[in-house]
């Protein structure tokens, strides 16, 4: 997982927000649109975040755009680089990709895009370690247009923020790792549902007016159309699963099972254009395991216990429904009117495959009107254009976890985004599913310290720091400096 860090409070911090047009007089192709620009100090790091607007951005034909952050001292050779961004027109960056493999222009680090696949706003965040040359220093954008060779044909220049200490620290709060996810190489999805379709005595067709069908018919339709309509979404499979009751022969049942599963595709199949044999089918001639679940959870069925031994025996399900009819038909009885209805039932599973997002305006889009349809990679691209420890901020994570409840990336950084705002209550909850990575320990330091347990939370601080994560070690250093 690639991880990047996110501070919520910080300690001898300079915060300069701005925004901006790099239109370079010496490159008039580039129109490169910068919002929300942050500069902050956070004990020994500086965090540079922002927001890059790259809809007005063309590239010509055999040509490159390198943009650079760079945060420049007052003196000679007080120069930080930061990592850059690559756009390359399609020759250009096939060109880069036989030359030097990943690297590009600028090395393994940069954010290589093909000028083609663009999105309209770009988020940028870089943390490097603080150097005192840094006070008073300047965030600025370097750009230049690439020709053949390498050969640098303009360049433009954009001056951001500039980093000052405050004359008063404020509150101290331990950094928070958050942890970008993986990014899903294809956005799996499924929907499933369960519908109850009644059939005449003994017969396998479909009758869509017959008792409630057409309510139930309408529910597998509704799911399939929900994904089916929407232009973003490509449906991958779609599959049927009938079921029977116990009650009758095995081999009635098979039939019948069978056959309804069948003429249910049969319907399906004819109210969609989808390729021949689209549709898989499978069916269970007899659901015991329904019925075993059902019989569990009637605390008051008489004979219970006797009624679930019958049905975890070895017996074969004609001599196993006998024993059952037989031994207790008081039971039997309320079973067939109760339970067995339930038990014909029709399951159906939609597969589909939801395109990438990464425009930052229309991942919001889809955060507020569809949000299942995000991954939690999209979801960290949303979060990262919002002020940290805002409303928000906060209300991404939020979102990604109630989309993902037991992905403990997706608790990890919900617990990150309670931490930073007190919550102890909800942090503890989502740090139960965080996981034991070191961003995880990182996380629960921070939830010992603000529940005023400094000795755990040194431990747990060690712990991270032992294993790489360096909110850890700046978290210690600044604990140190308080208690000084």
């Amino acid at each position: 997982m690639k991880r990047i860090s996110l501070p919520i409070i910080i300690l001898a911090t300079v915060l300069t927000t701005a925004t901006g047009t790099l239109a370079a007089q010496q490159a008039p192709s580039a129109d490169i649109r910068i919002d929300s620009v942050r500069l902050e100090r956070n004990g020994d790091y500086v965090a540079v975040r922002m927001v890059l607007g790259l809809d007005g951005t063309k590239v010509d034909a055999n040509r490159a755009l390198l943009i650079t952050p760079c945060i420049e001292g007052t003196s000679e050779g007080d120069l930080r680089l930061l990592p850059a961004i690559g756009l390359y027109s399609r020759t250009r960056y096939y060109h880069y990709l036989r030359a030097n493999g990943e690297d590009m222009l600028s090395g393994e680090d940069e954010t290589s895009l093909r000028t083609n696949e663009l999105p309209r706003t770009l988020p940028y965040e870089a943390v490097t370690p603080y150097q005192p040359w840094m006070e008073g220093a300047q965030l600025s954008l370097q750009l230049q247009e690439y020709g053949c060779c390498n050969e640098v044909l303009s360049e433009g220049y954009l001056p951001l923020a500039t980093l000052h200490s405050p004359k008063e620290s404020i509150d101290y709060l331990p950094l928070l790792a958050y942890v970008r996810p993986q990014a899903d190489s294809v956005k799996m999805r499924s929907l499933t549902g369960r519908a109850y379709i009644d059939f005449p005595v003994n017969r396998t067709e479909i009758h869509p007016d017959y008792r409630n069908n057409r309510t139930e018919l309408a529910r597998i339709t509704a799911t399939i159309d929900s994904v089916k309509n929407d232009p973003d979404i490509r449906i991958t499979a779609l599959s049927i699963k009938g079921y029977a009751s116990p009650e009758g022969s095995l081999q009635g049942n098979e039939r019948l099972a069978a056959g309804r599963t069948e003429a249910l595709k049969d319907y399906v199949a004819g109210l969609y254009d989808f390729p021949a044999d689209f549709i898989q089918t499978a069916y269970e001639a007899e659901d015991w395991e329904g019925l075993r679940q059902y019989v569990e959870q009637a605390a008051t069925l008489a004979h219970r216990r006797e009624i679930l031994a019958i049905i975890d025996c070895d017996l074969q399900p004609d001599p196993k429904e006998w024993r059952l009819k037989s031994r207790y038909p008081e039971e039997y009885a309320k079973l067939l009117r109760d339970c067995y209805p339930a038990l014909r039932h029709s399951d159906y599973r939609v597969e589909y495959v939801v395109r990438h997002y990464t425009d930052v305006d229309e991942i919001r889009r889809v955060l507020r009107s569809r949000p299942q349809k995000l991954s939690l990679d999209e979801f960290y691209l949303a979060a990262q254009a919002e002020q940290p420890g805002s409303d928000a901020f906060n209300e991404v994570f939020e979102t990604a976890v109630r989309m993902y409840p037991d992905d403990e990336t997706a608790n990890l950084n919900a617990a990150n985004a309670a931490l930073g705002r007190n919550d102890v209550k909800y942090a503890e909850r989502y740090l139960q599913k965080a996981g034991d990575s070191p961003q995880a320990i990182q996380a629960r330091g921070v939830l010992a310290l603000q529940k005023g347990e400094t000795d755990r939370a040194i431990d747990l601080f060690r712990q991270a720091e032992k294993l790489g994560v360096a909110e850890a070690s700046v978290s210690l250093q600044m604990l140190n400096a308080k208690n000084k």
